[in-house]
């Protein structure tokens, strides 16, 4: 189902958890789920991936996880602010000791002159130490930014634990 490079990714990712002795968890919107699904791809994830959140409609991204509605109102629900929310948000809603969080705007539809079709945020949460937060333009149709953003996903989680 996932490229041999994601699924590589996915290794990685649970190795430096691993070594990290940390769980992970995902908090996705524009992917849905795939960044979990790819993680749990791999043999063994179980040890180490703990859960994962699925906020799609716009209202459960927007506030979902404990993100406040302000920030969303202010900044909307693909942006860098809520994507911090929403990883720090994972963090307090499981026992994970990183997590990542996904949003974007895979198309064909949705996007603004600042957010086109294809931007993604994507955030990396672990306790005491600051979230990182990356945004990124993918090129491609809704499958390949959403697979774009799940590769993305899956490097900030090991930027985030090295």
């Amino acid at each position: 189902m996932f490229s041999t490079e994601l699924l590589d990714k996915a290794a990685r990712a649970l190795a430096a958890a691993r070594a990290a002795g940390v769980r992970i968890a995902t908090a996705e919107t524009c992917t849905a789920g795939l960044v979990s699904g790819c993680i749990t791809a791999v043999s063994g994830a179980s040890q180490t991936f703990e859960r994962g959140f699925v906020l799609y409609h716009d209202s459960a991204k927007a506030t979902g996880l404990g993100v406040p509605e302000e920030i969303s109102r202010a900044h909307g629900a693909v942006s860098a602010e809520v994507t911090q929310g929403l990883a720090e948000g994972a963090l307090a809603h499981s026992s994970a000791g990183v997590a990542v969080a996904v949003t974007g705007y895979a198309g064909p539809g949705g996007g603004s002159a600042k957010n086109p079709v294809g931007t993604c945020y994507i955030a990396a949460a672990r306790p005491g130490m600051p979230t990182l937060v990356e945004r990124h333009v993918f090129a491609g149709d809704r499958d390949g930014v959403r697979l774009a953003a799940v590769g993305a996903a899956l490097d900030l989680i090991v930027k985030r634990l090295a």
